[in-house]
């Protein structure tokens, strides 16, 4: 299972450096902060669980509020975002398909499930998928 989490961590690392970065450049460094351009539902959402740190007395995870953030929901930022990210990825569908198998996928691996040969084949066909459709 080790290698499974090694590579969600780093794929949604990745994704997440992936949106911050998209958004830097079309907006600059306080994009979260001043766009319009996030949904507000995951505004929402991202703003409960800092809170839900906070109130817990632990140490904040992260200072930037993407890391808050779930497949799910990048998926909501990058396709309600086309115009900035549509010249990245070959399909808004696709990739709200590939991330929507990730999330799924992500729930036992981050829980540490063992996950099924099935689901390890359906994992690297999603990882191979998410770097197809990048641009």
């Amino acid at each position: 299972m080790t290698q499974h989490y090694e590579l969600f961590y780093c794929l949604e690392n990745a994704i997440r450096k992936l949106v911050t970065e998209t958004f830097q450049e079309s907006y600059g460094l306080t994009w979260w902060e001043n766009s319009a351009k996030i949904p507000s539902d995951v505004v929402l959402e991202v703003n409960r669980r800092i809170k839900q740190e906070t109130d817990g007395g632990v140490t904040r995870r992260s200072d930037m509020s993407i890391d808050y953030t779930t497949f799910g929901e990048l998926s909501k930022i990058i396709t309600s975002n086309w115009d900035i990210f549509g010249t990245i990825f070959s399909s808004r569908r696709a990739v709200e398909r590939v991330m929507n198998t990730l999330n799924v996928l992500r729930g036992p691996i981050a829980h540490c499930c063992p996950i099924t040969d099935d689901e390890v084949i359906r994992l690297k066909l999603a990882v191979k998928d998410w770097f197809r459709m990048i641009g």
